[in-house]
């Protein structure tokens, strides 16, 4: 049938003005087993406004030239010249947390688990979806500079003992922009799977809204996983003295190359990864009885990624993974056979002294991912005599993410900016220092140490960041100086984001 011009005109438009509305308006819903859930009517918190905060979060995190659009004004470009070193143009990416160093192996996982929040809860995220997909994308622009070259990734730019020696805003380093790379010759299996993950991933968030865009993530995932997969061996080996103890890897490889076949499976639903996956899992530490999940252990997540291509694909061969994400599910519930996890008296799933709220974070996306998948699959969960609901299971979700709101002994939020009291002196020198527009003069290297060691309040409140928060007796003292405790970074924040879509959904927020 031959069109007319303006038939034709009119047919061009609408199919832009539907991409349109995938990318940026309304999301496109696919069997979402939300839908025909009541509101329960009385929520004690805002999650709206949390998720609202927790992505503009990330604005503050920018590195690199930052865009009109730009929300947290107190920032301005910097590190506009990274990767000049070595002759490669690495502007951009994120600050991991209060420091000037771009660590590439908790950016990419930072980039993943924003882009699996969006996969799972973007549906419910309204207008800010568009805001997620921005921080998603302001990674995954530097992810493909880090991967331009083959079989080298760049992993890290500044150096870290040196950025560390000074208090300075982003807008005034001066310290070295070392950059640092793994290759053939010094290979980086964790860090190079995990950007792999980060790209795959984020491929499925943008198939729809940026086809273009998304083939070029996963034509590039699938070339970053061979060099993982080849050349094997741990960047904390190779690059040591540099990326240790900051982000050395304690739990091997080999979780991020599960993991990575996982997210590639998903993306790309070729039957190489399956077949890889079922070749390595258990040599991959499949099976683990390790319940910690974080930036650099991945155990768990992959088992619960996995449970999901079985219990809502009905991929049969990947049965054994709902087995494996039980035994993690297990670990939380108080008073089961297998019970290991620790609490606070105030009831904060308690890890470790070191950002604990990581763990609170990511644990609390995990279980409201795999609420949503057995419910899909009508499965409980069997902890010895014990049966788990999904439903306990979001309680349980709930009431972390509740408690970091507010819900706690102190009444303290642990979301900068979020609720009446909040964290005043979070370890992060730019919101420390004054702003350039307050202050347009440069603060030199050591002269910030004074600011950081005073008991004045920050002077930029950096919105919606998640600090280390307290510890195993509840306490939190809001000093600077204890960066366990006071310190925000990239990957608390991506997990909640995904939590308080749910949330704020499932109380009719959104």
């Amino acid at each position: 049938m031959a069109l007319s011009v303006s038939s034709f005109t009119l047919l061009v438009l609408f199919s832009c003005f539907a991409t349109f509305l995938v990318c940026h308006g309304f999301p496109v819903h696919h069997n979402n087993p939300f839908h025909h859930r009541r509101h329960p009517r009385f929520a004690s918190h805002n999650y709206r406004d949390a998720l609202t905060k927790s992505i503009l979060f990330f604005e503050g995190q920018r590195s690199g030239k930052l865009p009109s659009s730009q929300r947290i004004t107190w920032r301005r470009d910097s590190g506009l010249t990274d990767g000049s070193a070595m002759h490669v143009d690495l502007v951009g990416g994120y600050y991991d947390a209060g420091d000037n160093v771009k660590f590439g192996f908790p950016m990419a996982f930072t980039t993943t688990m924003l882009s699996w929040s969006v996969l799972e809860f973007g549906g419910l995220m309204k207008g800010e979806l568009q805001n997620a997909r921005e921080a998603i994308r302001w990674a995954t622009d530097y992810l493909l500079k880090a991967t331009a070259h083959p079989d080298t990734i760049y992993v890290q730019v500044g150096d870290a003992n040196k950025d560390h020696a000074c208090w300075e805003r982003p807008e005034d380093m001066d310290t070295p922009r070392s950059v640092y790379k793994v290759d053939k010759n010094s290979p980086g299996s964790e860090v190079a799977a995990e950007t792999a993950a980060a790209l795959a991933a984020a491929s499925l968030v943008f198939r729809r809204c940026d086809p273009t865009y998304a083939k070029l993530l996963v034509r590039r995932a699938i070339r970053v996983f061979q060099f993982a997969d080849k050349y094997r061996g741990a960047y904390s080996n190779g690059l040591k003295k540099y990326v240790c103890p900051f982000y050395c890897s304690y739990s091997g490889y080999e979780d991020e190359l599960l993991w990575g076949a996982a997210w590639l499976h998903k993306a790309t639903k070729n039957p190489t990864y399956l077949n890889y996956i079922q070749v390595n899992g258990q040599t991959l530490g499949a099976a683990q009885f390790d319940n910690t999940f974080g930036w650099d252990n991945k155990h768990v997540g992959a088992r619960i990624l996995l449970s999901k291509a079985f219990l809502v694909q009905k991929v049969q061969s990947l049965h054994d993974y709902k087995d494996h994400a039980d035994n993690f599910i297990c670990s939380l519930i108080q008073g089961a056979p297998f019970s290991s996890a620790q609490y606070t008296p105030g009831g904060l799933l308690f890890k470790m002294n070191d950002s604990n709220m990581q763990y609170v974070t990511s644990t609390s996306f995990l279980l409201l991912s795999y609420a949503k998948y057995l419910t899909y699959a009508r499965k409980i969960v069997n902890c010895g005599v014990t049966a788990v609901t999904p439903k306990r299971l979001r309680n349980i979700a709930k009431k972390q993410v509740d408690y970091l709101l507010g819900d706690n002994p102190l009444k303290m939020s642990y979301m900068v900016g979020y609720g009446p009291r909040y964290p005043q002196r979070i370890h992060h020198r730019g919101s420390s220092l004054p702003s350039m527009a307050a202050h347009p003069a440069k603060i030199q290297c050591s002269s910030g140490f004074s600011v950081m060691n005073s008991q004045s309040p920050n002077p930029n409140i950096l919105v919606g960041a998640i600090v280390g928060g307290p510890d195993e007796h509840d306490r939190f003292p809001d000093e600077r100086s204890d960066y366990e405790q006071s310190e925000p970074a990239t990957y608390m924040n991506a997990p909640l984001v995904g939590a308080l879509a749910y949330l704020a959904h499932s109380f009719g927020q959104l």
